[in-house]
Order: structure tokens, then sequence, then C-alpha cells
């Protein structure tokens, strides 16, 4: 008869230090989730509820039912896998998302799911039971690339977003969320908003190149940097590039030009992790000896400090604005995207950091460039995330790599975070 250890007849940190994920196992799973929706090079292609979603949905919860976890599914398609605690509590919860941008790697998102699968299945195998029930879920439509806003899912689920207006939604192609939804048969019956959640942790591959540039194992996410996205229209009058002197030219080109520069520039001077990018620029008529008459482009500004990231766009417009005035052209400004720092839970990014150098590995505080699940989800519970090195920063990207002992790190962090939430050692 197997026999169940009880966390009130163990010392928690003696059974915390002990545990071990099974790192074949895990990764394992990650490369036979990665042969759905698999693209040349590689990668994946596993676009928000297609049929490729489906298939690495029905397979995820497969997994999660083989490990004894009692699996829901909401309103929006978000599936909740949940192992049972020793008292009627709310759930520390992991994961991250399953959907993959067009071409995407193996490990963005699915590494959070999975890894916290295989903290089920370790406790399993120590037959270890924790005070708190532990859920394991992956979100809709995280990465946005078929239907807009990213993070769809954990909105919905935790009730910022309305329901309807998420079904509403028209993708790339022409069809609803709610249609695709119907088709792949993940409509279900949980219900979406205020969920009652103890605590929240993701484990993800950074994205970026901080990690491996300075040598460390680790990241213990402080929160998300805000965002502020613009697009300019600057309209002014073709002429020949030969014909037309500089002082009588409304070129629309070069205020253009003159505002990526100046943001640039600004980035800078302010320092602090300021992060200023023209991701996007069209001329008109885009001709290489006619002056542009119209001059359309997007800056992406971001920082973690909201006075900060302020002060650099209204640095930015006044400066758009007088370039405008002085060559003659008609500027217009529209926002397309706007969030605001998020901050993890001070107690779960300490921990972190404390159970990383218990481990003896390099460990850094440092806030996340992209968006996630878990600055949604921060909204209701502590959250926190941990961060493990991507080889070359590269992520959305069929040669997305991260080492395996980086993974195993992660993975043994994040049991121990987790099992501690649960356990009640933590929060």
């Amino acid at each position: 008869m197997n026999t169940v250890i009880r966390l009130d007849r163990q010392p928690a940190e003696h059974i915390s230090a002990s545990l071990k994920i099974n790192i074949s196992r895990l990764n394992q799973r990650i490369l036979e989730l990665a042969q759905v929706g698999a693209i040349d090079g590689g990668g994946v292609c596993r676009l928000a509820l297609t049929e490729e979603d489906k298939q690495g949905r029905d397979l995820v919860i497969e997994w999660m039912k083989a490990l004894g976890l009692s699996v829901s599914i909401d309103a929006i398609g978000n599936v909740v896998g949940i192992r049972e605690g020793l008292e009627d509590l709310p759930p520390v919860m992991t994961g991250s998302h399953i959907d993959t941008v067009r071409t995407g790697g193996k490990y963005d998102g699915n590494l959070g799911v999975l890894a916290g699968l295989e903290v089920i299945a370790t406790l399993n195998d120590a037959q270890i039971q924790t005070k708190h029930p532990i859920a394991v879920a992956f979100f809709t439509n995280e990465e946005g690339a078929r239907f807009p806003p990213d993070t769809m899912g954990s909105l919905v689920f935790q009730g910022e977003l309305d329901l309807q207006a998420a079904y509403d939604t028209v993708g790339i192609d022409g069809t609803t969320v709610y249609e695709n939804l119907k088709t792949i048969g993940y409509i279900g019956e949980a219900p979406v908003g205020h969920p009652k959640i103890h605590a929240f942790i993701e484990l993800h591959v950074e994205q970026g190149p901080v990690l491996e540039h300075e040598g460390l194992q680790l990241g213990a996410v402080t929160g998300v940097q805000g965002i502020h996205w613009v697009e300019f229209t600057i309209d002014g009058i073709s002429n020949h590039a030969g014909t037309t002197p500089m002082q009588l030219r409304h070129d629309a080109g070069m205020v253009a030009m003159q505002i990526a520069t100046m943001a640039r520039r600004l980035v800078k001077q302010v320092g602090q992790g300021q992060l200023a990018t023209i991701g996007q620029i069209k001329f008109t008529p885009n001709l290489v000896n006619v002056i542009p008459n119209k001059a359309v482009f997007t800056l992406d500004i971001r920082n973690t400090d909201q006075a900060v990231l302020d002060h650099v766009y209204q640095e930015i417009m006044q400066f758009a604005k007088q370039a405008a005035l002085d060559e003659g052209v008609h500027l217009s400004v529209r926002d397309l995207a706007k969030s605001a720092p998020v901050h993890f839970d001070n107690r779960i990014v300490q921990h972190i950091e404390n159970l990383a150098k218990q481990s003896h590995l390099s460990v850094k505080k440092m806030p996340s460039g992209a968006g996630h699940d878990a600055q949604v989800i921060s909204e209701v519970c502590p959250t926190g995330m941990i961060f493990v090195p991507s080889v070359a920063g590269l992520s959305h990207n069929v040669k997305e790599f991260t080492h395996l002992q980086d993974i195993e790190n992660g993975g043994n962090i994040l049991l121990k975070v987790l099992y501690d939430l649960a356990s009640g050692e933590v929060i």
C-alpha cells in the first residue's frame, strides 16, 4: 500500500530541498508537443484555435488526466488541471500558453505549461500531498497572432475582458473567436472572471539576451514593462527630388526620420531601462526620386516606470509637432496600445532569488520586456515569474533554444516555489 507524505508530519524545508524534477520526462513532453504543428527548421506553427491548436490541447489534456488532475475548460477555452490539496483552499496555479506565432519555437509558453505538469508528476512520484491544491493552466490565444489582443484568454479568465467582446473578435482570416472555439470544440462550461487563486507562478524562457550575455542561470522576474504603441501619420507634398530646393520642401519622410532619430537620442539620454523601437514604416509613393507625400510609422516605447514612460512620450510628441510645423506638413497620432507597468509580489520575487542562491544558481532580479499571462493574473493574486536563458536571445523564431540544464534549473526552482506556496511556507 502506498504511503502519502503529509506536510504536517514532515519539515517543509527538508522536503522542498530534496525534490528534483525528471528532466528527461519533461524534455520528452516538450519534443512531443513540438511535433504538433511542426514546421521546417525545427519550429512550430500552432496559431490559436486552429486544428493544430486543438491537437496540442487534446495532447496536454491527455497528460493532465494521466497525472490524475481534475480538468476543466472555461467559456473562452482556457484549460485548468487541478491536483487536490489536503484542505479546501484556493489553488496555487502555474502555467502559460501553448499557442504559438506563425514561426514559433518549442519553448515559448510551452515550457511553462509542461514544467507545471512535471511538478505534478514529481509530487506524485514522491507521494506528497500539499495543503493547497496545485493547478496547471494553459490560456487561450496568449500570442494574439491570429486574434487581437494578446493574453486574451487570461484577460477573460481574470475578468478584465468581456467574454462576448472576445467571442466577437475577428481574426486575420476574417473569422471570429467564437466560430473557431466552436469548431475545435473548446467552449467549456467553467465560468470566467474573478478567479480565486492563492498565488500564480509562470516559468518562461527569457526571450531576450540578458541572462546569456551576463552568464547568469536564472531570472527572478520583478514585473513587466509598461508599453505605449503609437502610430504616426504625416501628410506632405510629393515633388521632384532633383528640382525642389530643400528649404521649399514639405517632406513627410524627412519628418518621420527626424522623429525616429530623436526617439533614439532621447532613450540614450534618459537611460533607466527606457526602450524605443520604430517597428513599421511606409512611405508614399515610395519612389527613389520622389519626395514622399505621406509617411506612416509606428513607435513602441517601454519602461518599468510609468512616470518615465509618460515623460518620454510627451518629449517625443512635442518634438514631432515642432518638426511637422517646421517642415510644413500635417501630423496625426493614433494610440494603438497602452498598458501600465506591472510589479510582481516582492515576497515571491525574493523567495525565487533565495531558492536560486540556495541551489547555487546565479540569479538576477530583472523585468520582463515581453508581456505574459502572469501580468494579467497578477491583478487577482500574488504573482511571480522565473526566467531561464534563451540562446542568442532568440524567440518567436524557429531557432529558439534553451539548454536542457537551464530548463532543469528552472523546473527545479518552479517545483520548490510551488511546493512552498502550496504548503503555506511563503504566503
